[in-house]
């Protein structure tokens, strides 16, 4: 899997991706095809996220002073969470069922396609724009 943080807010990888590839709103997510020279792959994408959990230290602190004092707990939750959102991709071709394993023939082409369009992805603000790329 090809992954990366994504900085954008929710839909906007899906939008760059059905716009890229002019898919309108079809398939959007699996067999997104694309060339690399004369090879042709496909790709499926997914979105996940990995929660941040972070320990509230001043509200222990807090709840140990009123505990001493005699007072019950005031704060109940000690943690708290923010998520960071990725992107995975995976990249598949007739020939090869993985072609980012380190033994495929295609992995340093496929990875460099990947960097490009993620790149792209991260720069661009009009989708639009990239239609009449390659």
């Amino acid at each position: 899997m090809f992954v990366f943080e994504d900085p954008k807010d929710i839909n906007h990888f899906y939008h760059y991706i059905d716009t890229r590839f002019q898919l309108n709103k079809e398939n959007v997510y699996d067999d997104i095809p694309f060339k690399i020279d004369d090879g042709q792959y496909f790709f499926s994408w997914y979105e996940a996220e990995i929660p941040t959990k972070k320990l509230n230290v001043g509200a222990i602190f807090v709840d140990a002073l009123f505990g001493a004092m005699g007072v019950g707990p005031v704060v109940n939750d000690y943690a708290s969470r923010k998520g960071h959102w990725y992107i995975a991709i995976e990249v598949y071709s007739d020939s090869e069922n993985d072609c980012l394993k380190t033994t495929s023939l295609s992995r340093q082409a496929v990875l460099k396609y990947l960097s490009a369009l993620k790149k792209e992805y991260l720069t661009t603000h009009n989708y639009n724009e990239t239609v009449f790329k390659d």
